[in-house]
C-alpha cells in the first residue's frame, strides 16, 4: 500500500488537513436526542461518517468511548471503521496504546495489520515505556503502509511533567520524541508516516524542532479554547503539516447532517485562511 504519509498529503491538500474526530460520549449522545446504548453510537457514528465523509480528509475515532459497550461496541467501531475507508477517507485511531515486547506487537496487529477489522491508515501510540518500546507497532506500520501518531507534546495540563522533563542530556522528553520521528522520516517524500501529536493549546513552541518531515496532529482547536488562527504561532513553520483535530467544535452541531457539514465547512474555511497551502 501507498504509505501513510504520502496518502495523508494528497488527501490534505485536495480536501484540506481537518481532522474531525468520532466522540460519542454519553452527553452528545443525549444532546442529539439519542440513547446511551449501543444504537445511538451506532445512529451517532454513521451518521458522522454519511454527512462529512465527502469533504473532511481525516475521522479520528475515539476508541474508548465505543469499546465500553463491549463487544458489541467494538463491532460498531469497525463499521465505522470500515464505512470511513470505503467514503474514501483517511481514520486515525485514537487508542493511545503503549506497551512492551509481545503485547505491544498485539495491539499493533490489532490496528495496523491489513487484515485486522480494525485496520487504521494510523494509530495514536504513547512512548512513555520508552520509544524502542513502540518498535512492533513501527516495524507493522511500515510493513502495512500505514503510520503512527506518538504522544509528544500533549494539551493536557499533567503531560507536562512527564514530556517537559529534561534529560541528562539536555534535550526534554517530549523533544527526544520528536528528534526518534524525525530519524523514522528521514527521506521521506512528500511526507513521512509518523506523526506526533501536539497540542494547539500550548502556545509558542517555538523551542521544540517541530520539523519531523511528518504529520503534527494537534488536537485543542475549537471547544478546548485553541482557533485556527493560533495554528502559525504555535506550529511555525511546520504549520503545513498540521492536522488540526475538531470534535466537539462540529459534533455538537448534529444530529442533522447540514448543521454538521456546515460546521466542518467554516472550521476548514479558517484553517484554510490561518495556514495557505
Amino acid at each position: 500500500m501507498t504509505p501513510f504519509g504520502t496518502r495523508l498529503r494528497e488527501a490534505m491538500d485536495t480536501r484540506g488537513p481537518l481532522c474531525v474526530g468520532i466522540d460519542p460520549h454519553a452527553s452528545l449522545l443525549a444532546s442529539w436526542g439519542l440513547d446511551d446504548n449501543v444504537a445511538g453510537l451506532e445512529r451517532f457514528s454513521r451518521t458522522v461518517v454519511e454527512a462529512l465523509a465527502g469533504q473532511v480528509a481525516v475521522f479520528k475515532p475515539q476508541a474508548a468511548f465505543f469499546e465500553r459497550f463491549g463487544s458489541r461496541g467494538v463491532a460498531v467501531l469497525e463499521n465505522t471503521v470500515a464505512d470511513v475507508r470505503a467514503a474514501g477517507g483517511l481514520v486515525v485511531m485514537d487508542a493511545k496504546r503503549g506497551d512492551i515486547g509481545s503485547t505491544m506487537a498485539a495491539y499493533a496487529e490489532t490496528f495496523l495489520h491489513k487484515d485486522s477489522p480494525l485496520f487504521s491508515d494510523a494509530l495514536t501510540v504513547s512512548p512513555y515505556l520508552g520509544y524502542g518500546s513502540l518498535k512492533p507497532a513501527v516495524d507493522l506500520a511500515r510493513e502495512n503502509g500505514a503510520g503512527l501518531f506518538v504522544l509528544a507534546l500533549t494539551s493536557n495540563p499533567e503531560g507536562a511533567e512527564v514530556q517537559r522533563a529534561v534529560r541528562e542530556d539536555g534535550l526534554t522528553v517530549g523533544a527526544t520524541m520528536l528528534r526518534h520521528l524525525a530519524a523514522e522520516n528521514a527521506g521521506a517524500e512528500p511526507l513521512g508516516s509518523f506523526g506526533a501529536v501536539v497540542g494547539a493549546t500550548l502556545g509558542d513552541l517555538s523551542s521544540f524542532d517541530l520539523d519531523i518531515n511528518g504529520p503534527l496532529l494537534a488536537p485543542g482547536v475549537g471547544a478546548q479554547g485553541a482557533s485556527a488562527a493560533d495554528l502559525p504561532t504555535v506550529f511555525g513553520e511546520a504549520a503545513r503539516n498540521v492536522v488540526p483535530n475538531v470534535s466537539r467544535g462540529v459534533l455538537r452541531h448534529g444530529p442533522y447532517p447540514a448543521g454538521l457539514q456546515d460546521a466542518a465547512a467554516r472550521f476548514a474555511a479558517e484553517i484554510r485562511e490561518a495556514v495557505p497551502a
